[in-house]
Order: C-alpha cells, then sequence, then structure tokens
C-alpha cells in the first residue's frame, strides 16, 4: 500500500521548493497528489501543476458526487477560497508512494480518510521574520499583489499551527527550513526510513 506524504507548514517555509526537490528525486519515486482551489490563478502557476483551478461550481460538483475526501474554506479579503482533495483517481491504494502539500487540518482529514497508518506527515518550520519577508518578496513579484491576504494568512498561520494543534495531531517530527539542502537530506532521510 503507497504512503501519502502530507508536506505541511506555515506559509513561505518553502513548501513548494522542497515539494519539487522531493519530486526530482527518482530514487524516492514519488507521485504528485495535485489538489484543487478556487482561489485565483497566480503568477507563474499552471493548472493541474500547482492546482487544478476551479470555481465554487466545480467544488459544489465534486462534493455532490461525494468525491471530496479533504476541504478547507478560507474567509479572505477576496471571498472563500476553497482548497481540496478529490478523489479523482490520484490516490491509487496499491499505487506509489504519493505527496502533495497540506494543513494540519488537511492532515487529519486525510487520516480519517484513509488511516493514519497510510500518511506521513512532513512539517517544515522557519522563523517567522524570515517567513514574512519571503512572503513579501513573493506578493512584490505579483502582477496584482494582495497584500491584505498576504497578511491574513501569516496571522492565520499562527493560530491554524499552534504548538496545541501540531501536537493533537499526533505529529512529533518537524523539520527546520534554516538551511535548505540539510533540511531536504533530513526529509529524504525520513521519508526512507518510514
Amino acid at each position: 500500500m503507497g504512503k501519502i506524504i502530507c508536506l505541511m507548514g506555515k506559509s513561505s517555509t518553502g513548501k513548494d521548493t522542497i515539494f519539487k526537490k522531493l519530486l526530482e528525486n527518482k530514487e524516492l519515486g514519488l507521485k504528485n497528489i495535485v489538489p484543487y482551489t478556487t482561489r485565483p490563478i497566480r503568477s507563474g502557476e499552471v493548472d493541474g501543476v500547482e492546482y487544478f483551478f476551479t470555481d465554487e461550481a466545480g467544488y459544489k460538483k465534486f462534493r455532490a458526487e461525494g468525491k471530496i475526501i479533504e476541504a478547507r474554506a478560507y474567509e479572505t479579503y477576496h471571498g472563500i477560497w476553497r482548497y481540496f482533495t478529490a478523489d479523482d483517481g490520484q490516490i491509487q491504494e496499491d499505487g506509489p508512494d504519493c505527496i502533495m502539500i497540506g494543513t494540519l487540518e488537511a492532515y487529519v482529514q486525510l487520516c480519517a480518510y484513509f488511516g493514519e497508518e497510510r500518511l506521513l506527515p512532513v512539517l517544515i518550520q522557519l522563523d517567522d521574520g524570515v517567513r514574512l519577508q519571503r512572503a513579501l518578496h513573493r506578493e512584490m513579484g505579483q502582477d496584482n499583489p494582495k497584500y491584505e491576504e498576504m497578511c491574513r494568512r501569516f496571522l492565520a498561520d499562527s493560530v491554524d499551527f499552534s504548538e496545541e494543534k501540531i501536537a493533537e495531531a499526533g505529529i512529533k517530527r518537524c523539520f527546520e527550513n534554516d538551511d535548505l539542502d540539510r533540511c531536504l537530506n533530513e526529509i529524504i532521510a525520513y521519508i526512507r526510513n518510514c
């Protein structure tokens, strides 16, 4: 039975970079699970790569068909944005190990759906000051910067990834991304040993 690696962390901790490097590692042989979102596509994103971009009607169709594995909704400065994983054939019981980016909330819902023994949590951490600098730099590079949403996300992460919620989710191992190569090597060793 293939494992599902759930890569998590506050915004701007380097999840996307680590995610891409893990997918590129041929020895691990990980398959990407592409989640869905109703938020607008950002500059440089490609539909079907980072996310499948849909709308509220698309979300409701999956919900009506009973194909939502896990879902989260965020009241943003630009309306409700949904993020969800759908039972759309990407995750096979006897398939290869898979990897996805999620949240603690998503991880808990995935455990409830697939069973905790099938999930492997990888929680990335980074100093908040460094994260804020990274987030601002990324937002400044967007065609239409959404600074209010960047700030909302940054503050919400403090609640969503509190020490209490990390403990409640049963996550005992975290990876500090203050040195990308060291962090990546630690994660690769962790995946291989689990």
